[in-house]
């Protein structure tokens, strides 16, 4: 099963207009979108390697540009999002971002833009708290660019080897990922 979705993964990373895919999920990752671009961007990376560092690039610019948006979402119409977000399972996460932002103020992008918790929540958090927009864009910029150049790095330093390892293990890869990825979605459900 994961076979066939690697496979497939490396064919659309290879598609000509795949560095446009990519720009667009990153955005709309970043104010609306549940699928990370790291998805796409490590596919990316294994198929083509030499352009690694710029697919990061590319992926941290838009997706900076997409919590821009999310931030101006949350600053201009977040009275009109507030009804949908509170029938959501990102309410509490909502809801946990607001407590940050009131505990650690714009370190929390920081700290939200390299892990893999829902940023779209935390960029339109930061522009219902009215958070600084320069400092909210600079530790944007920092969180995420370090994240997908850490995507990126993984992949060209890891080289044939790596590339030839995931290939292998993809299965076993795939199945732990989605046993954690279940273990983390009940987790959230619990709290």
């Amino acid at each position: 099963m994961f076979h066939y979705l690697y496979d497939k993964a490396i064919s659309w990373s290879k598609h000509p207009k795949a560095k446009y895919y990519l720009c667009f999920l990153s955005f709309s990752e970043s104010s609306f979108f549940p699928v990370p671009p790291d998805v796409m961007l490590a596919p990316m990376c294994l198929a083509d390697r030499k352009n690694s560092w710029h697919f990061a690039l590319l992926t941290t610019f838009s997706s900076l540009l997409g919590g821009i948006v999310g931030y101006l979402i949350g600053f201009f119409i977040f009275d009109l999002i507030n009804p949908w977000l509170q029938s959501t399972s990102y309410w509490d996460v909502y809801l946990q971002g607001r407590q940050w932002f009131n505990q650690w103020g714009a370190w929390i992008i920081f700290i939200v833009g390299f892990s893999p918790i829902p940023y779209k929540i935390f960029t339109i958090s930061a522009g219902a708290a009215s958070i600084n927009l320069p400092i909210f864009i600079m530790a944007s910029l920092i969180g995420r660019g370090l994240r997908f150049f850490l995507v990126a790095g993984i992949i060209v330093l890891g080289g044939d080897y790596l590339a030839d390892t995931i290939k292998k293990y993809i299965n076993t890869i795939g199945w732990v990922a989605t046993f954690f990825t279940v273990i983390f979605l009940l987790v959230i459900n619990i709290n």
